[in-house]
């Protein structure tokens, strides 16, 4: 049953943990209704009535048709779509195999671009809408020999940003892409030795995640990089 639902509702993806659980907490506490996109639902990490949990797995493409339309027929309405799921195969390019480079292309390009093409007429019609990507600083520079196969995968996912940012031109659909550093993760712990309470913090993106959905479309914003420290680039 649909709900009659006048605050704003954004999908969220891989919000089970880390960086996408800090959004779903945030937008939640500010009074947004969240659909939350996990491949585990029993891992929610918020409670709520204006909650949904569906099961999404970026290399099931069926279950991404299923979540935009279980969102729909609950909300009725969708304002926000944040692309927070993604892997990271720590495989240098000249070692990577193809089902490696397959696997990370289908995880963190082919997924998001499906599910916004979804996703993209329910948000251009009412209020215009606003996606945002959490991408990577590896989608601006390759700063090791590990990151390298990732880094292309994140290249391809801000050139998609960039596109998506064109396609919105018109209909005021507007697109930002958020390039973080190491962030106090599960995912980082296993790749950098650095003091976790010294990085980007879950709930440091989170704030700028809340901030990005509620501009109104006069504000078009492309990238965000944010960086623990201070890198000579960003």
């Amino acid at each position: 049953m649909t709900e009659n639902v006048t605050r704003r509702v954004a999908m969220i993806s891989g919000a089970s943990r880390g960086i996408g659980a800090a959004i779903a907490q945030r937008l939640a506490d500010a009074g947004w209704a969240v659909s939350l996109g996990l491949r585990n639902p029993d891992r929610c990490p918020v409670s709520g009535e204006a909650v949904l949990v569906s099961r999404f797995d970026a290399e099931e493409p069926a279950t991404e048709a299923a979540w935009v339309a279980q969102t729909l027929e609950r909300f009725g309405r969708l304002d926000g779509l944040v692309h927070n799921a993604g892997i990271m195969l720590p495989t240098p390019v000249l070692e990577a195999t193809d089902a490696e480079f397959d696997r990370i292309f289908a995880v963190n390009v082919r997924s998001p671009m499906r599910l916004t093409a979804l996703a993209w007429p329910h948000l251009a019609r009412d209020e215009p809408g606003r996606i945002v990507l959490i991408a990577s600083l590896s989608g601006k520079r390759i700063k090791s020999e590990k990151s390298g196969l990732y880094g292309m995968s994140k290249f391809a996912l801000m050139g998609f940003a960039h596109a998506l940012r064109q396609s919105g031109r018109d209909n005021r659909v507007r697109t930002t892409a958020i390039c973080p550093s190491f962030v106090a993760t599960d995912m980082s712990s296993a790749l950098t030795q650095q003091d976790a309470s010294h990085l980007t913090q879950p709930e440091d993106l989170a704030r700028i995640v809340q901030a990005v959905l509620e501009l109104p479309p006069t504000a078009s914003i492309a990238e965000i990089p944010v960086h623990w420290t201070v890198e000579e680039c960003f």
